[in-house]
């Protein structure tokens, strides 16, 4: 069985419809895929209805934006309850920061003399059922011809260091791990390894995460750890006691390295997790 539990639908900035990435999971040998949208629940029908004819289970996800001490990070919430207020409302609360987010981003690159209209940015996101984020300012950015791709913009220009940008609105890592749990989702830490997240992401913290906040995994096996990190990861979630996940992130065409099932989550993590999830009251359907 092969099982990959993070990829991204054109609801958040992802490529393809969830229709499409479910087919592409089928043609690429996936039995079991997790949609982790930022922020939003919008595309799980679709993408179920679809997994239903082609033989492909799609298990419930999001990928929640959050921080700690100052640091950008990602939580993944797998088989959250749609109709939970509380995540529903933070969820939109993120939503509409991103898109307040962007006219500042905009100003910046005019500063650096790349000027970009809101208006270009939405031709540029085409079919994105979502608000506005960096990955769509990086493509408008590339079609005015000031970055040769996604990669240089974020690298150059849209990266956390980068001088045009913007912080994103966030949830504190402790409280998003409780907001989750209370939607009835398992909490795993998405890509620690990656953007200095190890620099906050320590094994203290992870510690006192599982203790106090009862989190439930980390995502190891993914295309940017190396294999060093992937070991660190793995005992570490070990000793822990913690769901050791593999997802590739996927986004369509627009994240490169990062293909349907370059990195899988191995069937008994799998199943430990539907437990967990099972265990907070969520959706494993």
């Amino acid at each position: 069985m092969r099982i990959d539990l993070h990829t991204h639908s054109w609801f958040s900035d992802g490529t393809d419809s969830p229709t499409r990435l479910v087919l592409n999971a089928q043609q690429a040998g996936l039995n079991v895929i997790a949609l982790t949208d930022h922020d939003t629940l919008a595309g799980l029908d679709e993408a179920r209805a679809a997994g239903r004819r082609v033989g492909v289970r799609v298990l419930g996800g999001v990928e929640l934006s959050a921080s700690h001490e100052g640091h950008e990070l990602h939580l993944l919430g797998y088989g959250p309850r749609r109709d939970d207020p509380g995540l529903n409302t933070e969820l939109e609360r993120l939503r509409v920061g991103r898109a307040q987010r962007l006219p500042k981003m905009l100003a910046k690159l005019a500063d650096l003399g790349m000027p970009l209209t809101l208006e270009e940015v939405r031709a540029a996101a085409k079919d994105s059922r979502t608000s506005l984020g960096r990955p769509h300012v990086a493509d408008a950015m590339v079609i005015r011809g000031y970055v040769a791709n996604r990669d240089e913009a974020f690298e150059r220009y849209l990266d956390r260091d980068g001088p045009a940008f913007v912080p994103r609105p966030a949830v504190g890592l402790a409280e998003g791990i409780d907001l989750l749990h209370d939607a009835g989702a398992a909490a795993v830490i998405a890509h620690p390894g990656i953007r200095g997240a190890s620099t906050v992401l320590t094994g203290t913290l992870l510690e006192q995460l599982r203790a106090e906040h009862g989190l439930d995994g980390i995502e190891v096996d993914y295309p940017l750890h190396d294999l060093h990190t992937r070991e660190l990861y793995h005992q570490l979630g070990a000793r822990l006691d913690l769901v050791r996940t593999g997802s590739s992130d996927y986004h369509g065409t627009g994240k490169r390295g990062h293909e349907l099932g370059c990195a899988t989550t191995r069937p008994p993590a799998f199943d430990e997790l539907l437990r967990r999830i099972a265990a907070h009251g969520g959706v494993i359907d």
